[in-house]
């Protein structure tokens, strides 16, 4: 089955679920090191990084959804 997807596509989602597993068991261990502030700006900045990796398949996204709108 060919589903015609862009290898940069698939390439920059594992690398958002990589991001998300690194910041996560950071968080955690900073939370068990009793570092609670800390622990949040890491998630925070884990979640910033995903959301800046994702822009150009959220663009292509709602372009495709645009595209499928009859005009």
């Amino acid at each position: 089955m060919n589903a015609n997807v862009n290898m940069v596509y698939i390439e920059t989602i594992l690398k958002i679920i990589g991001i998300a597993y690194i910041a996560e068991f950071a968080a955690q261990i900073t939370k068990d090191a009793g570092q609670g502030a800390l622990s949040s700006k890491i998630e925070l900045a884990g979640k910033i990084m995903i959301l800046a990796m994702a822009i150009p398949i959220l663009t292509v996204l709602i372009e495709t959804i645009i595209k499928l709108i009859p005009s």
